[in-house]
């Protein structure tokens, strides 16, 4: 792991990256992930919990949704990860290892129903998810099971349509453990981590929703993971290991956020904010032992001021 941080931190210097320090703004997380920015404050997965929080500029905690009432007659671990919102405001999001898609009544935290079960589209784990304004869901999955240390197997990405149906994305094919998603403010690309593959990924994106001609948008020096869009066309990764988030256009990288691995590692970044020029960044420290992630609380957030690149756009 000393090498990989020693490398990234090498890369930084070499790509002449200017490097922002971030600070701690809340804490008692087991593994939180896929921050969004959503009605003036920031929600996450609190995965290992089986939850979804938000956390306020003072600090504060709420729980807003919880599944763990789905852990009763189940070996499958409840695990929520990627999410979004439709556009009559119910939030939808997808339960991992379930393989499915589930939509938030809104009667209070476990107030949920399945969308759609996607295991017939996925050999293993689903994961993140983003939604288009028509009420579109793109997800992600892993291809193969990280935690039972199997070899990576390209996978495609899942869409779900409003009504509930599935396909997979056949236009696009297979991608190489695609993780964080997102789709561009004027929504004609979708761009996804390629985590196995050092690489983000833009795909086109048509009218109608479908996705085709992926292609390199940049490499990294070490595994991306969450992403997050700003509006002059950067695309910022958690790198989850190498000690760093990190800014990319397609001339390569320009801005570097050191995230000292005595912390925890950087697994996903978002804009958010009154401006929308305020990095997010999700910091956890046990993926594996979900157990102990939850017992210990280790997780947390964390924060850097981006404005020199100005905001995310999308509302």
């Amino acid at each position: 792991m000393t090498d990989v941080v020693a490398d990234t931190a090498a890369a930084v210097a070499a790509a002449g990256a200017r490097v922002i320090e971030p600070r701690k703004i809340a804490g008692g997380f087991s593994w939180p992930e896929c921050p969004r920015w959503h009605d003036g404050i920031l929600w996450f997965s609190d995965m290992y919990t089986a939850t979804l929080k938000t956390v306020d500029a003072e600090g504060n905690v709420a729980v807003v949704v919880d599944a763990t009432g789905r852990r009763a007659g189940t070996e499958v671990p409840i695990v929520l990860g990627g999410f979004g919102w439709l556009p009559d405001g119910r939030l939808i999001v997808t339960s991992m290892h379930e393989k499915l898609v589930l939509v938030h009544g809104g009667n209070g935290p476990d107030d949920l129903e399945v969308l759609a079960d996607l295991s017939a589209f996925s050999q293993a784990a689903i994961n993140d998810m983003v939604v288009d304004a028509e009420g579109r869901a793109y997800v992600t999955q892993l291809g193969f099971d990280l935690f039972a240390g199997e070899e990576p197997v390209p996978s495609p990405i899942i869409v779900v349509e409003p009504d509930g149906s599935a396909h997979t994305a056949d236009e696009v094919g297979p991608l190489l453990c695609a993780n964080g998603i997102a789709i561009s403010s004027d929504g004609t690309k979708v761009y996804t981590a390629e985590v196995m593959a050092q690489k983000l990924t833009v795909i086109d994106r048509a009218a109608d929703g479908s996705l085709s001609n992926p292609r390199l948008f940049a490499s990294c020096p070490f595994l991306p993971d969450g992403i997050g869009l700003d509006e002059e066309g950067g695309v910022w990764a958690a790198m989850p290991g190498s000690g760093y988030v990190a800014r990319f256009t397609e001339e390569g990288m320009t801005d570097a956020i050191p995230v000292p691995l005595e912390n925890g590692v950087a697994s996903a970044c978002l804009l958010g904010g009154p401006d929308r020029t305020t990095l997010y960044m999700t910091v956890g420290v046990e993926v594996f032992d979900f157990d102990k992630s939850a017992r210990e609380a280790l997780g947390t957030i964390w924060v850097a001021d981006v404005s020199s690149h100005g905001g995310d756009t999308r509302p």
